[in-house]
């Protein structure tokens, strides 16, 4: 992570623990995921959860769930008429997710779409209270004009992975996904429809809210 390990690990130590249903889920994604390090993890996830709790959200996308971390996550907040869809790419991760849902005490609350995000969000209108980006890098700038517009007037959205690994401030990385977010890190700071802040929370994640006219 951008942060020193030892700091990391201090402060997640000293944030809320995660209940114990999302820790057995985060232990299956480490034993039977080959990249489990794409779960956003206990600090990421009450940050998360968090957002939802002061965005008073009532409707939550989540664009790739991987394994459903981050999705429980969000879901806990929400009101019991609240609604999370979130869109998965991969059969594999979207099993382990919905058996992770169902276990839960919120599985009401989350609608789980397999399939291309970009297709899944042709039959979703909104508006989102909150819209979670953590899926194919090089699809980003993609998600984010898609879900732009139906953004509700409080509504903000929320990118990870948006510094890779300090990658995106060194000219001499040219990996297609750090050539990808620095592509859309300009694109977001040079749109003048949104205001936004990059955090260094993990991999760093962008908030991005919409100007109101007027």
């Amino acid at each position: 992570m951008i942060v020193r390990p030892v700091v990391e690990a201090y402060a997640e130590a000293h944030s809320t623990a995660e209940p114990p249903w999302l820790a057995a889920l985060a232990q299956e994604t480490r034993d039977r995921c080959e990249v489990p390090q794409m779960m956003v993890g206990p600090l990421e996830g009450r940050f998360l959860a968090l957002l939802v709790r002061l965005l008073r959200a009532r409707t939550v996308l989540e664009i790739g769930t991987f394994t459903g971390y981050s999705a429980l996550c969000m879901a806990a907040e929400l009101p019991p008429d609240g609604t999370l869809v979130t869109c998965e790419l991969d059969p594999g991760h979207a099993e382990i997710a919905r058996r992770h849902f169902a276990a839960s005490p919120l599985a009401g609350r989350i609608d789980l779409r397999l399939g291309p995000a970009l297709e899944q969000l042709k039959s979703l209108d909104g508006p989102w209270d909150l819209v979670f980006i953590d899926a194919d890098k090089q699809g980003y700038a993609d998600y984010y004009e898609a879900v732009l517009p139906r953004l509700s007037d409080t509504g903000l959205i929320a990118v990870d992975n948006v510094l890779q690994f300090g990658g995106v401030a060194n000219p001499l990385d040219d990996k297609p996904d750090t050539v990808a977010l620095r592509a859309f890190n300009e694109k977001v700071r040079d749109d003048p429809r949104v205001e936004q802040v990059v955090l260094t929370v993990r991999e760093g994640i962008t908030l991005i809210r919409r100007i109101q006219p007027g």
